[in-house]
């Protein structure tokens, strides 16, 4: 913290401290925050945060043993009626209502988080950036990952959800040094080895087609193999060695079909999957294992937007909400790094934990708060505020529209004939 970083760590504390708030004022309330309420968006107006000094101080703590395991995936901060906010676009959002579009309007912020642990619901953001409104999802994930893999001392594994299964993502992280598990859409054409150059014409860039919708397109894997893995039953793992998309053909991967004989072929549960590992390095046997501990990333933004409050405040400009945004990195390392020391905490209807959870950590910080204190300096008052001048005019703050990005393309409508 480079600016107001008094402020900025009692609001901080704050954010632990308070399980409920309807607005960004009432954290003054919180006995950690020493100042008036007016100093919570002073903190976020005035403050200065230096994300690439925090994203190193944050790889420092990652544990030396093997290959660090990241995650990456976007989420919406929905600003529905912020007519004021600039930069607003269309972002999606799932919905559980049947017909309704999965859309909304508001900001998109990309996050790239470590992965502690095999089990559990513990995930630690290295960065968590805003996409603005001439950038892609894909684009900023590849920044970002570019970003933490220069200041890693080894190569990673990161996991990544089907938006990225794409040629684009795929040439845009080629030089990155880091080994990418990607899961595929179901409805994708992907490419073989191309065949030998007969002597006439241009040299083949593709091969046989992999149709995911055709299975008569499956034949002749490179490797098939039976796995009964716990928690998902007898599996059938088709392997294909050398595939590439078709807008990628100097980038092959390692293309993995899961068949889940048990599992019922619904969206939820889908009985077969895809999965792709694009990089370097050899993969390990049950290397699509490994995708279940992407998970981890959608733990942390339910974590985020409903205990640590950050999609609650009513921010009227970006750099607020990034500031703030960086604020929910702070709170979430600080909870991990507490978690040997803090007492559980459990609520009368709560099951003890062995290992707690982040919500579990939260709920036991303020017997940890009150008795470390804090390292802020106490608030100087400053006397009564002169209000507002005599005579200067009022002026209505600018509307902004809502930004049509160019990354959604709508499709071609047929023509009349």
């Amino acid at each position: 913290m480079e600016r107001a970083r008094d402020a900025l760590f009692e609001l901080s504390d704050a954010v632990i401290e308070r399980p409920h708030v309807r607005s960004l004022a009432e954290l003054s309330c919180s006995p950690v925050f020493r100042r008036k309420w007016s100093s919570t968006y002073e903190a976020l107006d005035d403050g200065l945060l230096n994300r690439g000094t925090l994203m190193r101080l944050c790889i420092g703590h990652i544990a030396e043993e093997g290959r660090p395991i990241l995650a990456g995936d976007h989420t919406a901060w929905t600003r529905l009626w912020a007519r004021t906010l600039p930069d607003r676009t269309y972002e999606h959002q799932s919905t559980p209502v049947p017909g309704r579009r999965p859309i909304t309007i508001g900001h998109a912020y990309s996050t790239v988080v470590w992965v502690p642990e095999t089990e559990g619901s513990w995930a630690l953001p290295l960065l968590n950036e805003r996409i603005s409104s001439t950038e892609t999802p894909c684009e900023k994930a590849s920044q970002q990952l570019e970003q933490v893999c220069n200041a890693l001392s080894v190569r990673p594994i990161t996991l990544w959800d089907s938006e990225y299964g794409c040629a684009k993502f795929v040439r845009q992280t080629s030089h990155i040094p880091a080994d990418k598990i990607i899961r595929l859409r179901t409805n994708l054409c992907l490419y073989g080895a191309p065949d030998r150059c007969k002597g006439r014409g241009a040299k083949p860039k593709h091969g046989r087609k992999i149709k995911f919708h055709d299975p008569g397109t499956w034949q002749n894997p490179d490797e098939t193999l039976h796995v009964d893995a716990a928690g998902f039953g007898p599996m059938v793992v088709r392997i294909w060695n050398q595939v590439h998309f078709r807008q990628a053909p100097d980038h092959p991967f390692i293309l993995a079909q899961i068949e889940r004989q048990q599992a019922p072929y619904t969206k939820r549960t889908p009985r077969v999957l895809w999965f792709a590992w694009v990089g370097l390095d050899p993969p390990r046997a049950d290397w699509w294992q490994l995708y279940t501990r992407r998970y981890t990333v959608d733990h942390w933004y339910r974590f985020a937007k409903g205990r640590l409050h950050w999609t609650q405040p009513m921010l009227s400009t970006p750099q607020r909400c990034e500031l703030w945004s960086d604020l929910m990195m702070l709170n979430t390392w600080e909870l991990w790094l507490a978690r040997p020391i803090v007492h559980d905490e459990a609520l009368p209807w709560q099951k003890p934990q062995p290992r707690p959870v982040p919500g579990r950590v939260c709920q036991g910080m303020a017997g940890i708060l009150a008795v470390i204190g804090t390292p802020a300096q106490s608030p100087k008052p400053r006397g009564k505020s002169p209000g507002w001048p005599v005579g200067r005019s009022r002026k209505r703050k600018e509307r902004f529209a809502v930004v049509r990005s160019s990354r959604y393309k709508p499709k071609p409508q047929p023509s009349a004939a």
